[in-house]
């Protein structure tokens, strides 16, 4: 194919009025797809309806410790969920405590009880002039949205193909003591797909904050979610590198169930160093007398150890990976050559990152709504939703059935054809 970047005024002219055509014509369609968020889809959502089965009147809600999981208590979850969120984190279960239904309410609450009453002693962010996060990006729009609600400061930091620029992390960190924070997603990332270098969590644990309440929040979504069993991305684990390092303390690890069984409906935990855990118990004790534990129990008797969820994921994958690698090969047979636009194909995660020409994201995204396929918001994949090159969009296969996602795919690249024909007309 002829890049559109080579075409003349004349030919581009000519090719605007063929996409005008088609783009009408798909309007006519009178579609209603969305591809917006990361949610499973009902096939995914089928797989762990045999959860609902492993408890019942009769069965015996006692743990393994005789502890009764029908009544209160148990502050940090119990023991065989630890064990199993412990395995899926490769974190000693005596590191984590096991929360509610959802990581990203953890996270919410971590910096929450930061701002209000400080980390470890420290002036809590609250009473501070000025607080700020670091953000890799493109990035996760919740995390951006937690940090904003508070008032914090939101840095953009580049990602790379190895992860966030470490040179930009490490001058900014080592510097100012009012950056407190980074947002990582460190496998299979949100939303390009990328599992950052070994070197780049020895850099992570190895960093010199110039705050001493400084956090990595390690949101380690994607731990079990791989779309091939021959090609997986391996990550670091944070916590042991820390410890290697002398930075026990520096790093709070995220990660939840809510991909693997029922989102909403999962088993969400925290691992972090002795001292941290102490620190967030005396916080945690007031707010709850303990989590649902027979939600807890019922993950473990579904599960019941790391080779019952890698099975588990193994279905998931084999539902994914062909809309995924639908998605790339439409990306490849209609924009490959054209110089309009660039992805990456990942190995796991939920998300495609796509790149269009500079200018482009917003008119993109609103083109697709106006012939019936909702997208994620143009510049949602960064802090404030200002994209400063208005070009980064998020595609999320996991949703539409393989029918629904083919015809959403082919209106996206005739959208991505028509606002770069536009913008280059416009030159």
């Amino acid at each position: 194919m002829k890049s559109y970047r080579e075409m003349s005024r004349e030919e581009l002219l000519n090719l605007k009025a063929e996409l005008d055509k088609k783009y009408q014509e798909a309007q006519a369609k009178n579609l209603h797809l969305d591809m917006s968020r990361g949610k499973p889809s009902a096939d995914q959502l089928d797989l762990s309806m045999e959860m609902m089965d492993v408890l019942n009147s009769s069965a015996d809600l006692k743990d393994s410790e005789g502890v009764d999981c029908r009544n209160y208590g148990v502050l940090d979850g119990v023991k065989e969920a630890k064990e199993l969120l412990g395995q899926m984190s490769e974190v000693s279960p005596d590191k984590m405590i096991i929360y509610g239904n959802s990581s990203l309410n953890v996270m919410y609450d971590t910096v929450a009880r930061a701002v209000t009453h400080g980390i470890m002693g420290h002036t809590p962010w609250g009473k501070l002039d000025k607080v700020k996060f670091l953000c890799p990006v493109p990035g996760y729009d919740r995390h951006f949205s937690i940090t904003e609600y508070f008032g914090i400061e939101m840095i953009n930091v580049p990602m790379t193909p190895e992860g966030p620029d470490m040179d930009m992390v490490e001058e900014l960190v080592g510097s100012d003591p009012a950056i407190k924070g980074i947002w990582c997603v460190p496998k299979y990332s949100n939303p390009q797909g990328i599992t950052y270098s070994d070197e780049t969590v020895r850099r992570f644990a190895a960093l010199k904050p110039a705050a001493e309440d400084f956090r990595i929040f390690w949101d380690n979504a994607y731990s079990v979610h791989h779309l091939y069993d021959d090609h997986q991305d391996f990550l670091l684990e944070i916590l042991d590198e820390c410890e290697k390092a002398g930075n026990p303390d520096i790093v709070y690890k995220f990660c939840s169930t809510s991909k693997i069984s029922f989102p909403g409906s999962g088993v969400a935990c925290i691992a972090t160093s002795p001292n941290n855990l102490k620190d967030i118990k005396k916080q945690l004790m007031i707010q709850t007398i303990g989590h649902d534990k027979v939600n807890q129990l019922r993950h473990v008797r579904f599960f019941k150890d790391i080779d019952g969820i890698h099975e588990h994921m193994r279905k998931h994958a084999a539902i994914m990976r062909p809309k995924f690698e639908a998605v790339l090969d439409t990306l490849e047979r209609e924009l490959g050559g054209l110089e309009i636009g660039s992805w990456i194909r990942p190995r796991g995660g939920y998300f495609i990152s796509f790149d269009a020409m500079e200018g482009c994201a917003k008119s993109i995204v609103a083109k697709c709504k106006e012939a019936g396929v909702v997208m994620t918001g143009a510049g949602a994949t960064y802090p404030y939703g200002k994209d400063p090159k208005d070009s980064n969009i998020r595609i999320a296969p996991s949703f539409p059935t393989k029918e629904e996602l083919a015809v959403a795919t082919d209106l996206f690249v005739l959208c991505v054809k028509l606002a770069s024909v536009e913008k280059l007309l416009e030159a």
